[in-house]
């Protein structure tokens, strides 16, 4: 007999930011390190012969949790991965909801005639976990092995095991980030004796507990944010309020607010991308806005965030982490390894925002009109 832990990735970047990642490689966040030091514990004292893990970053990096103290070697299988989203990997959630809601509906409903464009079915999904899952256990007779894998083909494979239909796949639950099963494989079928229990989990680490305010309030389609480069022409004054807001907010009417100077900074930033002004949409309305300049601070291997807005009446929802993801969606394609950005030290609300998210202050800008400290986050895979 062999009994197997199954283990969600700890909490990673698509779950922040709300952002579709099946194969695409993500990392994991500040709050999933967390996560796996409460796994650490979790499994100080469990005995565990072999772990294996998919062959991404963020199942890779959980399995530190029982691979390193346990001083086994890590085995990676890519039948372990998450479902293949195809063209929609790394899409925002807001995105896929506003331009394919009938889909975005269908997938949300398991429906298992669903496939992702160019990508795998939930029938396909299914079949290629429980094939790999059958094939690590009857390597392991009578042994226990730790299986680090994601949270959409974990469930697939639950309904298989526990011989849901698949009129009926959308009632199996959703695990949280580490959440762990446990199976025992008798060489032909499997027995679950425990379902995605988070229990090591305190609530403020919870990435289910976290999400909850919103899951109360039934307003899902709401925090999901979506994106367009601005149209300048018919958008120009969008932008100036958005800038004006930013300014008076942040440092009063004592400094002249200069829109004509943000003005032309914007079009300096549109000359080298169509993105150099990015708007945020929840739904139809609009929500905030990112500047990026890929031009700035390139020898430095950075990406650099002139402006990270939310609209004053969304701020507080968690909107705005988004926005850093975008950033990263936008940077990471191009190789940078850091994100960069300039805050003053009496905005206090952002400077914690940022600090919260994994900036670090890195100095302070010299001659500037106002006082500005130059904050960093790293984003390369590395851990």
């Amino acid at each position: 007999m062999t009994t197997i832990y199954l283990i969600r990735h700890a909490e990673a970047e698509g779950n922040l930011y709300r952002r579709i990642h099946g194969w695409y490689d993500s990392l994991i966040t500040d709050n999933g390190r967390r996560q796996i030091e409460a796994l650490e514990e979790r499994f100080r004292d469990i005995p565990i012969d072999a772990v294996y893990s998919s062959d991404l970053f963020r199942t890779m990096t959980t399995a530190r949790a029982v691979y390193v103290p346990k001083g086994l070697p890590l085995n990676t299988d890519p039948g372990l991965r998450e479902m293949n989203l195809g063209d929609w990997e790394d899409l925002p959630w807001g995105e896929a909801r506003h331009r394919f809601p009938g889909e975005l509906a269908r997938f949300n409903a398991t429906d298992p005639t669903w496939q992702a464009p160019n990508g795998e079915s939930f029938h396909q999904l299914g079949e290629r976990m429980e094939r790999t899952v059958r094939a690590i256990a009857a390597r392991h007779p009578d042994r226990t092995v730790a299986l680090f894998s994601h949270g959409m083909v974990i469930r697939q494979f639950l309904a298989r095991v526990k011989h849901i239909p698949p009129e009926e796949w959308r009632s199996v639950p959703h695990g949280d980030n580490t959440a762990v099963t446990r199976l025992t494989f008798d060489g032909a079928r499997f027995s679950l004796e425990l379902e995605l229990d988070n229990s090591h989990l305190p609530e403020n680490i919870s990435t289910l507990a976290r999400q909850a305010w919103w899951r109360r309030s039934g307003k899902a389609e709401d925090v999901n944010l979506w994106y367009r480069p601005i149209r300048w022409e018919t958008e120009r004054e969008l932008y100036l309020e958005a800038r004006r807001d930013t300014w008076l907010t942040v440092h009063g009417e004592k400094i002249p607010f200069d829109g004509e100077g943000f003005l032309a900074n914007a079009e300096t930033y549109l000359s080298r991308t169509p993105w150099g002004v990015t708007l945020a949409f929840s739904g139809d309305q609009f929500a905030g806005m990112l500047e990026l300049d890929p031009a700035r601070y390139q020898e430095d291997n950075a990406g650099y965030i002139p402006l990270c807005y939310i609209v004053p009446e969304r701020r507080g929802h968690s909107l705005g982490v988004q926005l850093i993801g975008q950033a990263v969606a936008f940077y990471r394609p191009l190789g940078r390894d850091k994100l960069r950005l300039r805050c003053a030290p009496y905005n206090y609300r952002a400077q914690h925002f940022y600090k919260k998210y994994g900036f670090v202050k890195t100095g302070d800008e010299v001659g500037g009109r106002v006082p500005l400290e130059h904050m960093e986050k790293y984003i390369g895979y590395d851990w």
